[in-house]
């Protein structure tokens, strides 16, 4: 190889590190202004500003809002299948319902250290990719379910997994909007919900 080969791979791979540090940084200054104002308020101009960056330098890396959901929706995706992964495991041998608690305190905190997760989950699907990872998310806990109750069949598990994935984000909804002293008590009836829910379905 060249000198003039490596002094060209040395000026990429620093240049490399920088992207995906500006990557890094708008998608959390995105998340941070979903959480804060909503998908439909929220503008490129004020999650480069956010960011530190100039809007050319937010739109050299996402065309647009919609590419910054997509992003989101992604880690947050690949970050909650780690989690029910880990989750399935701890869980082994426990009740339905001690089972479906576990799950909603995992969610609970998952929300917590992720405040935009409810706006981006209401924004609109704009791409194919973006159904693919709404549908990859249900598949998960379809399997998840399946896991345990081997003779359920894959269509009734993902139909099992939409219903609890759509009472998991009505319980996201009110629990942005409540007020803290009141979220414990949201998270107990939810509780009371999902659990009777998956009990009638699973036992």
């Amino acid at each position: 190889m060249s000198m003039g080969s490596c002094f060209s791979m040395n000026r990429r791979i620093p240049q490399q590190q920088r992207g995906e540090r500006r990557v890094a940084e708008l998608l959390e200054a995105a998340a941070i202004e979903f959480a804060e104002v909503g998908y439909d308020s929220a503008t490129m101009k004020a999650i480069a500003k956010r960011a530190g960056a100039s809007i050319g330098a937010a739109y050299q890396y996402f065309p647009d809002k919609v590419a910054m959901v997509s992003a989101l929706r992604t880690q947050y995706v690949n970050e909650m299948e780690e989690q029910w992964i880990r989750l399935d495991e701890a869980t082994a041998g426990l009740s339905v319902k001690e089972r479906t608690q576990t799950f909603v305190d995992v969610m609970i905190r998952f929300i917590e250290q992720h405040p935009a997760f409810t706006a981006i989950l209401d924004a609109p699907a704009e791409s194919k990719r973006d159904k693919k990872i709404r549908d990859g998310l249900r598949d998960r806990l379809a399997n998840v379910f399946r896991i345990r109750r081997p003779t359920v069949s894959q269509e009734q598990a993902y139909r099992v997994a939409c219903v609890a994935v759509q009472i998991i984000k009505s319980m996201n909804a009110l629990y942005a909007e409540a007020r803290p002293q009141e979220r414990p008590a949201i998270v107990k009836e939810y509780k009371i919900v999902l659990t009777a829910y998956l009990e009638k379905r699973f036992t």
